[in-house]
């Protein structure tokens, strides 16, 4: 497909390398020259220098032949505009980056009036993500599949889980729930195990489990920690505002060290709930005399992520037991993993993985393509939610009869909201939603996709 991405910063670029990973035919506009050469030259992608908004410099990217266009620059208004602009030419699918909360009630209108086809906000997805994580501490990760019915959720096996040294056919024995482990990262490799593998010290584990039963699997795991119910937020950026909203509604104790004092001020006004606190987020004399040490959670925000490593460090260090760190460079992730960081989130990836998802389903031609996507295992492995249709040739079919590809696994089935873990004598019925794991290298786009030969 053709696609045209206005705005090649810190977003645009993460979406590009994205959408040129699947194969698709990039066309990218922005007005830096420098950035556009770098993107060129790394990413292997046409360029065009120029206003994104300008209907001559759309044109001159083939906008009026494209399949999608995203505009993704640092302004709500122009990215509303290129769309408008995109629309008028002829291109069939538009997607803005709106970030201003004044526009989060206008989303239908945007979408019904000005023709787009999505919305995304990176600072909002985040919060919603780090606000999951707080609800279930012990998980390094959590994706809600079929409308939240079923959750792939990541664990790091420290000393005294019961998992370790087991292999997985006697997993559901240990947990003793309705569950599987269906990914396993070990010395940053990627497994995609059968029942004979046997799980160690460090290894980090996904599992999906039916969403009912996730308290019960981390009792069981001897894993459990509460839900926060005292964050600290360092870092007042718009995520923070998001998230802290999010707190506020659930009645949690909620203290934001910010360092500008106008932004503390927006900030008080707008969370009067919230403690808010004038000062630099990386001043451990002033994180320890604000209670650091005696917070549940601690959630790095700020705009840097070399800070927000910081924090998050001298929030394990005295001993807070949940940190969450933002980040905005990704190639940090390993380095950050490999320091101890508990959670890591990146709104670039939550916005990348959702249009990727949109952009696969528009290549579907049968009906059905990805219900959700995600990438699991830093971005190693990929969960992904299909919609099983009627005329489908495996349906009924008992699972040991379908032949999967080498490092496929269907993780669940969820049928009328009842989460099945499957063996191979279940079979996958019409209305059913599966969820599938596998290498990220596959590119899965069709339930199909999943078989050997033609079914």
């Amino acid at each position: 497909m053709k696609v045209v991405i206005v705005g090649d910063g810190k977003v645009g670029y993460t979406l590009t390398k994205s959408l040129s990973e699947e194969g698709h035919d990039l066309v990218v506009i922005d007005n830096n020259k420098r950035i556009l050469l770098a993107s060129q030259e790394s990413l292997d992608v046409a360029v065009v220098d120029g206003n994104g908004a300008s209907v001559e410099v759309q044109r001159e990217a083939g906008v009026d032949t494209a399949d999608l266009l995203i505009a993704a620059t640092n302004g709500d208004e122009t990215n509303l505009l290129c769309c408008m602009v995109a629309k008028k030419l002829g291109c069939k699918h538009t997607i803005a980056r709106v970030r201003n909360p004044e526009y989060d009630q206008q989303i239908r209108f945007m979408r019904d009036e000005l023709g787009l086809s999505m919305v995304i906000n990176p600072e909002k997805a985040a919060a919603l993500e780090i606000f999951r994580l707080l609800q279930f501490p012990s998980f390094l990760k959590r994706d809600s599949f079929a409308r939240g019915n079923a959750e792939l959720v990541e664990l790091k096996l420290k000393d005294g889980n019961p998992l370790i040294g087991k292999p997985l056919q006697q997993f559901r024995t240990v947990a003793d729930v309705n569950a599987l482990v269906c990914a396993v990262e070990r010395d940053n490799e990627i497994h995609i195990p059968k029942g004979d593998f046997t799980l160690h010290l460090g290894d980090k584990v996904t599992i999906a489990a039916d969403a009912a039963d996730l308290v019960k699997l981390i009792k069981n795991l001897k894993v459990y920690s509460p839900k926060a119910q005292r964050v600290m937020i360092v870092g007042g950026s718009r995520t923070a505002a998001y998230l802290a909203q999010r707190l506020i509604r659930n009645k949690i104790d909620l203290t934001i060290v910010e360092q500008d004092e106008k932004r503390c001020m927006d900030l008080s006004e707008a969370l009067p709930q919230a403690t808010v606190i004038n000062g630099n987020g990386t001043d451990q004399r002033l994180l320890l005399s604000e209670g650091i040490a005696s917070a549940d959670a601690v959630v790095s925000l700020m705009g840097i992520d070399e800070e927000n490593l910081l924090v998050s460090m001298f929030a394990s260090y005295v001993g807070v037991p949940k940190s969450i760190t933002k980040i905005s460079r990704n190639e940090y992730n390993p380095i950050f993993e490999s320091m101890g960081m508990d959670s890591i989130v990146s709104p670039k990836l939550l916005t990348a993985n959702e249009i990727v998802r949109y952009v696969r389903a528009m290549e579907d031609t049968t009906g059905g393509s990805v219900l959700t996507l995600y990438k699991i295992v830093d971005g190693k492995a990929e969960a992904l939610e299909f919609s099983v249709k009627g005329e489908a040739k495996f349906l009924n079919l008992p699972l040991y009869r379908l032949k999967l590809k080498k490092n496929v696994l269907i993780a669940a089935i969820i049928r009328a909201r009842r989460v099945i873990i499957p063996s191979g004598a279940d079979v996958m019925q019409k209305g059913d939603t599966v969820i599938v794991v596998t290498e990220a290298d596959r590119a899965i786009r069709d339930l199909k996709d999943i078989f050997e030969g033609e079914v």
